[in-house]
């Protein structure tokens, strides 16, 4: 049986706070990263993971191995309390925060690009346009 498991993480990023979704299914991590604005209260990040969760456009997946989680409670509340005292997100997510940029940076480029030739071609035929109703007259 497949585990999925999820985690957000809140932070403060200068000037915002900011909150990473991840994502572990199959051995794979995807993340997302949410900008919260002003430090949003408990009742406000479980209201925004309720309403916005499935809205969210996680990255392409990277494979990670997938940790057994420990027993032992005592363990576990240092795990929690060293996860607590981190800030900042872990370098797997960082590394699929960065990948998931590039993609839209690329993608963003591709559109912008084909704007730029569509918006290149209209001036191109408006003035061809332009040039043959001047020598229609003559």
């Amino acid at each position: 049986m497949d585990k999925v498991s999820g985690r957000l993480i809140v932070f403060f990023e200068e000037p915002f706070w900011v909150g990473v979704f991840e994502h572990v299914s199959n051995g794979r991590l995807s993340v997302c990263k949410a900008i919260f604005g002003a430090e949003p209260k408990d009742y406000e990040v479980y209201r925004f993971v309720l309403k916005n969760y499935y809205r969210l456009r996680f990255g392409s997946a990277m494979v990670t191995d997938v940790k057994k989680a420990g027993c032992n409670p005592k363990r576990v509340q240092r795990e929690v309390r060293k996860q607590v005292q981190n800030t900042g997100i872990g370098t797997k997510s960082q590394q699929a925060l960065k990948l998931q940029q590039e993609q839209l940076k690329t993608e963003h480029k591709d559109v912008s690009r084909k704007q730029r030739e569509a918006k290149k071609q209209r001036r191109f035929e408006l003035k061809q346009r332009k040039k043959k109703e001047k020598h229609r007259g003559r």
